[in-house]
Order: structure tokens, then sequence, then C-alpha cells
């Protein structure tokens, strides 16, 4: 039988709609259109062939695919006065959200591993960081995000659902689906300590190599050595603040509630803010990147006076 999932939190065209379906448009644009370019320039142009740039293209490809699987959704939403989603629907959208951000966590982990192995371990870090390793730590983020959470889906799959079957939130989380099944879900405690678990994990590994990096930096001699490295690590550490800061607010709150609202401010920070700010962060702050960008625009247009 199939259950479907009401998302009320978006007002219909003719009630203000329009509004934030505009707006919403134009950021899903920016973000694919931001993290493209990016992913791009980092395989086209031979001086971003590094480990650092390289784990920066398979963020900005993951975010693409990431925005993906709830952002189309909340715009049909605004279209459609029906805003709902099949369980089958609402399954897969879980399914590959959570397996995704768990993938860009591990990614950005591997990330504070490259930088502190780089200003930490200068002299060594072209025999530590090979291109196999990157690849591997990749593949890895990659094994990691698919499957820790394909139990849980597998099992929320099993569960009868009853009721309103209407959900206050943008899109399929554990939490609003699991209010609306019909039998004990206490197993999600073991679950949720699981995800913990996780969450904690990468961020002591980012935090105690960001405290390590800043240590080393202040350490450096060179004021350029210091400003340069200092400006590296910051894009880091902001996009770093920016999606474990709400994901931990969203998914280390145990037993304590939101309202609505909050739920759903918190759920916008990484799920459309976090993607449109990270093409920003890494470009704008980056000038090797915005030579990159500028190189690949530049090489569009000479193909284009040459045709």
């Amino acid at each position: 039988m199939v259950v479907e999932f009401l998302f009320s939190i978006f007002p219909p065209l003719y009630e203000g709609g329009l509004l934030f379906f505009i707006l919403l448009l134009l950021v899903y644009t920016f973000i694919i259109s931001g993290n493209l370019v990016i992913f791009v320039a980092v395989q086209l142009d031979m001086a971003l062939h590094t480990p650092m740039y390289f784990f920066i293209s398979v963020l900005s490809f993951l975010e693409i695919w990431y925005t993906t699987t709830t952002i189309p959704k909340m715009l049909s939403s605004l279209v459609s006065e029906k805003k709902t989603i099949s369980l089958a629907g609402c399954l897969m959208q879980m399914y590959f959200f959570h397996s995704l951000g768990i993938t860009e966590g591990c990614v950005l982990t591997a990330m504070s591993i490259d930088r502190y192995i780089a200003i930490c371990y200068p002299l060594r870090y072209p025999t530590i960081m090979t291109p196999r390793l990157c690849i591997q730590l990749t593949a890895g983020s990659c094994f990691c995000g698919f499957l820790l959470v394909l139990p849980e889906i597998a099992w929320i799959a099993t569960l009868p659902f009853c009721g309103s079957n209407k959900i206050h939130q943008i899109f399929c989380d554990f939490t609003p689906v699991l209010s609306l099944a019909c039998t004990d879900t206490s197993l999600v405690v073991i679950v949720d300590a699981i995800h913990a678990v996780e969450i904690l994990a990468s961020f002591l590994v980012i935090a105690l190599s960001y405290i390590r990096i800043i240590v080393v930096i202040l350490g450096m001699p060179s004021k350029e050595g210091r400003h340069k490295a200092f400006s590296t690590c910051a894009a880091h550490l902001a996009v770093f603040l920016l999606f474990f800061g709400s994901v931990a607010v969203m998914y280390l709150r145990f037993s304590a509630t939101y309202s609505v609202f909050w739920d759903t401010v918190i759920a916008v920070t990484f799920v459309i803010l976090a993607p449109f700010l990270n093409p920003i962060i890494y470009s704008l702050r980056n000038k090797e990147m915005k030579d990159a960008i500028g190189r690949l625009f530049h090489q569009k247009r000479d193909g284009r006076a040459q045709k």
C-alpha cells in the first residue's frame, strides 16, 4: 500500500508561493552551476591537480546531487496544490540525502587530514597524499555514506504507517517519518546513538586536525607563509562549521524538541544555505581557483571566437 506524506510548509502559488518558488529556483540554479564550474575547473586545469583541489572537486560534485535529492521536490510542491510524496519516494529521498550527507562529512574529514599533513609534515606530504590514497579516501567515504544508512531505511520500510501522514518538514527525514509509524520505534534510539558517534568522530578528527594546524601556523617565522596557510584553512573551517554546526544542532538533539519554525530554519541551513555558500567560499577566497575559473571561461570565449 502506498502512503503519502504531506508537505505543509510551503504556501501554494496563489497564496504567495510564487516568490518562494522563484527565490528557491535561483538558489538551486546557482548551487548547480557554481559547484559544476568548480568541478570542471579542477578537472581541466593542470595547476589544480593536487589533493586539496581534488577533494574540493569531489565535495562540489556531491553538493550537486545532495541538493538535487530535496530542492526539486520542494519546487514541485510550490507549483502543485497536491504537496505529496509516495512512501517509496520518501524512503528514497531519505536514503540518498543522508547517504550523500554522510559522504560529504567523510570527505570534509579527509580534507582536514590532507591539510594537517600538508602543513604539519610538508616534506613528507607528496609521498603520503598520493593520487591513489586520495581515490581510496574518496571511495571509502562513498562506501561509508551509502552503506551506513541502508539498514535504517530498510527497517523503516517494514513499519506500518497510519494517522494523518502529515510531516512538518521541508523534506522526508527520520524523526518526522517515524512519528507516523503505528508501532514501537524505540529502536531508533540505538540508530540515533550510532549517528551521533559518526558525527562526533568526524567532528573530533577535524577539530583536532585544525587545532594542530593553527598551532603550527602560529609558529611559522614568515608572515606571508602564515597568511597563506590561514587563508587556505579559513575556507575549509567555514565550510566545516556551517555543515557540521547545523547537522549537530539537528541530529544531536537527543530528547530535545524544536518548534516547526526552528526545525525548518535548521534544515534550510544545511539543505540549502551550506551548498549555496560553498562555491562562494571556495572561489572568492581562493586566488588559484579564481584564476582557474577565469582561464576556463577565457578558453570558452576563445573557442567561440575561432568558430
